[in-house]
């Protein structure tokens, strides 16, 4: 699996969002891009992190930073998530995870021991 490095620039891409619209990353130049990605909404963990870039939102803003979500969800499960848990920040659908290959961080999940 290809992974990004620090200072290399992050591929471009065009997703659909929890509005059925197209975004594409250009739309936000200028601006920092704060991409993450997450497994499936609604699940625990992922409604952890989100909640934490919720909360965080007047910071980001302040620094200039926009958030997107992106996940392998159709889009008819982003709006959902998004008014269950009051995120107020965009959320993109990459169902056949072609923008997570290219980002790095699609590949088979692996389980790996715990030490302690």
């Amino acid at each position: 699996m290809k992974t990004l490095t620090a200072g290399t620039p992050a591929p471009a891409f065009s997703l659909l969002n929890q509005d059925n619209e197209l975004t594409n990353l250009a739309d936000f130049k200028g601006k920092k891009v704060l991409a993450y990605f997450y497994p499936k909404a609604m699940t625990p963990g992922c409604t952890v992190q989100a909640c934490g870039l919720r909360d965080s939102k007047a910071e980001l803003d302040a620094l200039n930073v926009v958030v997107l979500g992106i996940s392998i969800d159709a889009v008819k499960r982003l709006p959902r998530f998004i008014e269950r848990d009051n995120l107020n920040f965009t959320l993109l659908s990459d169902e056949d995870h072609a923008v997570a290959e290219q980002f790095g961080v699609w590949g088979e999940k692996k389980f790996t021991p715990e030490y302690f």
